[in-house]
């Protein structure tokens, strides 16, 4: 079966709408940058849920990221994109998504707009084994013990410093 070509809009650094180009494009031109959500969901002592990335995806296969990330859909906000990748990757709906920062991710081969929300939830998830290998919950000490030690995504260990200096892990 042939796969469908997946478009991203493509966006200035305010979120407004610039343009579209395929997926396999904007994964190979930094210059052109779209939007992705995160969801970062914590138990009630404070935990992070991290995904263990599949080994099939085609970016940081087999490392700990975000509870939930992806990318937007073409015209979709980045409220109804959490909420969406929520659902898939976790199986459950979200309970309530509260906005927590928003900033830019660049790597070698894409640039980002990263929109993050966080929620409380203690499962059970229905992770989807298309997108996630394995998943549970971190203490804040666990994960700090572990950053630089190459097991998270280059991208999770710079935004951990934003989830500490916004008070998600203090407060949730």
């Amino acid at each position: 079966m042939a796969r469908v070509m997946e478009w991203f809009d493509l966006v200035n650094i305010n979120g407004t709408v610039i343009g579209k180009a395929p997926r396999n494009v904007c994964h190979g031109h930094p210059g052109l940058m779209h939007q992705a959500v995160h969801v970062l969901v914590f138990d009630r002592m404070g935990r992070l849920f991290l995904q263990k990335r599949s080994p099939a995806k085609d970016v940081q296969p087999g490392k700990w990221d975000t509870s939930v990330g992806g990318h937007l859909h073409p015209g979709e906000s980045p409220l109804a994109g959490a909420q969406r990748e929520m659902l898939e990757e976790l199986g459950v709906p979200p309970l309530a998504l509260t906005p927590a920062y928003r900033y830019m991710w660049r790597s070698e081969i894409e640039t980002e707009l990263i929109t993050a929300f966080y929620t409380r939830h203690e499962g059970p998830f229905h992770l989807d084994p298309g997108e996630i290998d394995e998943g549970r919950f971190w203490s804040p000490t666990e994960i700090e013990e572990r950053l630089t030690s190459g097991i998270f995504t280059p991208q999770f260990e710079r935004e951990y410093y934003r989830i500490r200096e916004c008070h998600v892990l203090l407060e949730a």
